[in-house]
């Protein structure tokens, strides 16, 4: 490895020291039966030393030169079948199945990774992963820290996170520009009974400026257009529904006329209301709308900063219950 000329522009920062290492591994806890995914090994310092603990390592790696660098470590070992290379963009590949993921990873992919990670099924146990510092505090923020942002609550959703080591920039080769930190993630298991499109929208909404109202981030106009399209295409498709059942109620009962004579009257009357409900008034506007529900739900004068998962929660099932969607 002391030939390779490390490309620091795409997060090349060798692992070297032992002791990191072996800490690493500790907090991973791993088992004997256990398939680990690695992502940029590099020239392979925690590749080995977990292919001495596991049946298993998937390294994913983009540059064809560590490739080489980490088959020249293992080969003529016993470790060497029970490594799995895997040449490429980790974001562009679908992820095989593994147990538990560790990594230190290149700082560039860090939020995409941590993504395609946590909507990754099957579930896997934990990741221990290394970041840059200021990453790792934006995944474990909390609301009313200054670090808390969409990052925070989105990852916060669907994992428990842990920061569990402060890891120096000496400990690297070549060192990077600023200090690191390894994080344990634990996706939650079952997920929370959430669309995370639809989710994912409205924090989205709320945290472009964290420091604003609600009531005055809604107010943005590409916010109440596209909440307007989206109400617009809601209402049609409840439409369409509520008008089928209706066709469909009236053939059911003309085929059983005694039976449905004073069922069919409420039913048709019962779905001719759900129907004029979304119907849209010439004169609607959907900035009104929004407004209504910030105020309905109690979150008109609050900021992003501040609210927690179980707010979110909360707006978002005011939002969707009047036919708003984010997604």
């Amino acid at each position: 490895s002391l030939g390779v000329l490390f490309n620091t522009g795409a997060g090349q920062h060798i692992l070297k020291n032992p002791l990191v290492v072996n800490s690493i591994i500790d907090k991973a806890a791993l088992r004997r039966t256990d398939v680990i995914l690695e992502v940029g090994p590099g020239t392979g310092n925690l590749t080995v030393k977990m292919l001495e603990k596991v049946k298993k390592v998937i390294a994913c790696e983009i540059d064809p030169r560590l490739v080489g660098e980490l088959q020249k470590r293992v080969q003529g070992t016993c470790l060497a079948n029970k490594l799995e290379i895997k040449v490429g963009d980790v974001l562009k590949t679908d992820l095989p199945f593994f147990d538990a993921c560790v990594a230190n990873l290149p700082y560039q992919i860090s939020s995409p990774f941590v993504f395609k990670l946590l909507l990754h099924r099957p579930f896997f146990r934990c990741a221990i992963l290394m970041f840059q510092r200021e990453f790792a505090l934006r995944l474990v923020a909390k609301p009313g820290s200054k670090l808390y942002c969409r990052l925070s609550i989105n990852t916060q959703l669907l994992a428990r996170v842990d920061h569990l080591m402060k890891v120096g920039k000496n400990n690297f080769k070549p060192p990077p520009k600023v200090e690191s930190s390894v994080v344990r993630i634990e996706p939650k298991n079952p997920p929370p009974p959430i669309n995370f499109q639809e989710w994912d929208g409205l924090v989205r909404i709320a945290f472009v400026r964290k420091n604003k109202t609600l009531s005055a981030a809604f107010k943005s106009s590409a916010v109440e257009q596209l909440l307007d399209h989206n109400y617009r295409v809601h209402c049609s498709l409840h439409n369409t529904v509520s008008s089928l059942l209706i066709s469909s109620t009236s053939v059911f009962c003309g085929l059983h006329t005694d039976f449905c004579k004073s069922k069919k009257l409420i039913l048709k009357s019962l779905m001719y209301q759900s129907f004029s409900k979304r119907e849209i008034p010439e004169n609607f506007k959907i900035a009104e709308k929004i407004q209504t529900v910030l105020k309905d739900t109690g979150y008109s004068e609050k900021r992003a900063r501040s609210m927690d998962i179980d707010d979110f929660i909360r707006l978002l099932h005011g939002f969707n219950s009047e036919g708003i969607h984010f997604s």
